[in-house]
């Protein structure tokens, strides 16, 4: 049984680990610690805020290590009822392996240690990585208020039949940068060609004059995604 304690707290280490590792390049604790566990088993991997771990080349790094870790989990738990009815039983290296993580966890604990690792995270790795190999939110958040966002027009919008040209006065810090018509996306034209029903705006910029601008559209979506998840929610 002994086996068996030391290497649940391992994991439990390594779990911990990861989450603070995760946490430090910019991701909220609640999904950190939920996606370091669906890696580490191979479930739950399928939620939306996966596509925040693989658009990242930290986090895919880390999320790397967890499936190997996991895999490699699997077969020791498989056979440690054989090891601990082995007649040697090597527990003290297993001891000092996870001695090492709980150091390792508690120093990560320490605030200091915890600032420094997110400058290091979310500052120093954009000279590393390609700007194709960052997220979007590494690379045009700048500031607190931007955003990046994709704006349905919808068959009640005041837009309609406006062009981006005549909006853009109200729009001093916001990019429209393409229109999504359907399959074709325009962007050389965008700024002229009026808006229809069923177009969909690919904007970025200040998300107070976006909401200021599109307060109606922005609404009329939130109330579309609601309905869907509601939808396929099981009763």
């Amino acid at each position: 049984m002994g086996f068996i304690f030391v290497y649940i707290l391992i994991v439990f280490l390594v779990v911990e680990i990861s989450a603070i590792l995760m946490r430090s390049t910019g991701l909220e604790h609640g999904i950190a610690r939920f996606q370091v566990i669906s890696l580490l088993t191979g479930t739950g991997f399928t939620t939306k805020e996966s596509e925040l771990i693989l658009g990242h080349p930290i986090r895919r790094r880390i999320g790397i290590f967890l499936i190997l870790f996991g895999a490699f989990s699997l077969a020791v738990m498989i056979s440690c009822i054989s090891a601990i009815l082995a007649p040697e039983f090597h527990l003290y290296p297993l001891a000092l392996a996870s001695g090492a993580l709980f150091i390792i966890y508690v120093a990560l604990r320490i605030p200091a240690v915890g600032r420094l690792l997110e400058k290091r995270l979310t500052g120093v790795f954009r000279q590393t990585f390609s700007i194709h190999e960052l997220t979007i939110q590494e690379v045009l958040y700048l500031e607190k208020e931007d955003a990046f966002i994709d704006i349905p027009i919808g068959e009640t919008s005041a837009a309609i039949g406006r062009t981006i040209k005549e909006m853009s006065e109200r729009l001093p810090d916001v990019n429209i940068l393409l229109i999504k018509r359907g399959t074709v996306a325009i962007r050389d034209r965008r700024m002229e060609t009026p808006l229809e029903a069923g177009d969909v705006l690919y904007v970025y910029g200040s998300m107070r004059q976006i909401k200021r601008t599109f307060g109606a559209e922005l609404e009329a979506k939130k109330e579309k995604e609601s309905d869907e998840r509601q939808a396929v929610s099981p009763l």
